[in-house]
């Protein structure tokens, strides 16, 4: 079937599969960064009930280090604003990629509408 296509319709089915891979990729780091953010709100809601002069450890790589507990909602608020800054950019990322392959999709389906007829 493919040998009866036009090499333009071939190349527009190509670039279909492409997008919609890209597509998916950008879907699992999204539900990642969620992941991430969701479990950054949960630390800075344990960390909000502590008290002020409460010894708090965190994660640095592979140490654990004894920290206060303002720098590490400092840390974590940081942490949650660089995530929310690559969601937003995931996402606007995704938009344009839906948007992309809507259009090829169309474009296909009229070359295709063409030839049947």
């Amino acid at each position: 079937m493919s040998a009866e296509l036009p090499p333009q319709v071939q190349n527009q089915i190509a670039q279909l599969q492409q997008i919609q891979q890209q597509i998916q990729a950008l879907s699992m780091q999204k539900s990642q960064i969620e992941a991430m953010q969701k479990e950054s709100k949960m630390a800075l809601e344990e960390l909000e009930r502590l008290a002020d002069d409460a010894i708090v450890y965190r994660n640095v790589g592979e140490l654990v280090i004894k920290t206060s507990k303002g720098e590490s909602i400092t840390k974590l608020k940081d942490r949650e604003e660089t995530l929310s800054l690559r969601l937003q950019s995931i996402t606007r990322q995704e938009e344009r990629l839906t948007s992309r392959f809507k259009q090829l999709q169309e474009q296909i389906q009229q070359a295709l509408g063409t030839r049947a007829e």
